[in-house]
């Protein structure tokens, strides 16, 4: 009596990339975190970016390097009103079908405030919390390119195991 063939997938069947051309199971949870970094690294810097304008949350110029006004010929309320704009447009970049960009761009960003506050000697909690994010928008940036590479790979029909690695 012949047996069915099995799949060569080196993956149970419940762990499988597509099934009726949808990402299932693992992909699903990956999904889940992917949208919960997209909204935060999002939102967030187009909310820190408004308020850039307003002064809600807190008094920005505190935060800001003596050196920086000294380097740069514009007064600190102009300089964090243009630090607003950036900060609101990257949350837009992340929240478009450009997040990979837009997450790097937050990396980056994050990571200059926090060379930033270290440089100043002041603030070092906010700071180490803000390599910790930028941390997690590089995840995001690469959650991203491995979810549209896999998208890709499922609505072209070209789903292949992935390797095992050791």
């Amino acid at each position: 009596m012949l047996t069915p063939a099995r799949s060569c997938n080196r993956f149970p069947e419940d762990h499988s990339i597509s099934r009726g051309g949808k990402l299932q199971n693992t992909d699903d949870r990956l999904n889940t975190t992917w949208w919960a970094l997209r909204l935060l690294f999002g939102l967030v810097p187009i909310a820190a970016g408004l308020d850039k304008f307003f002064n809600l949350l807190t008094n920005w110029e505190t935060y800001l390097n003596p050196l920086a006004t000294k380097v740069i010929p514009l007064g600190s309320a102009t300089f964090l009103h243009i630090v607003g704009v950036i900060e609101i447009i990257a949350g837009i970049v992340v929240l478009s079908h450009f997040t990979k960009i837009g997450a790097y761009v937050v990396t980056a960003w994050l990571v200059a405030i926090a060379l930033n506050l270290l440089t100043m000697g002041k603030f070092l909690d906010v700071a180490v919390r803000d390599l910790g994010l930028a941390v997690a928008a590089f995840s995001l940036a690469q959650l991203t390119a491995v979810r549209d590479e896999s998208t890709s790979s499922v609505s072209m029909g070209n789903v292949q195991p992935s390797p095992v690695r050791s």
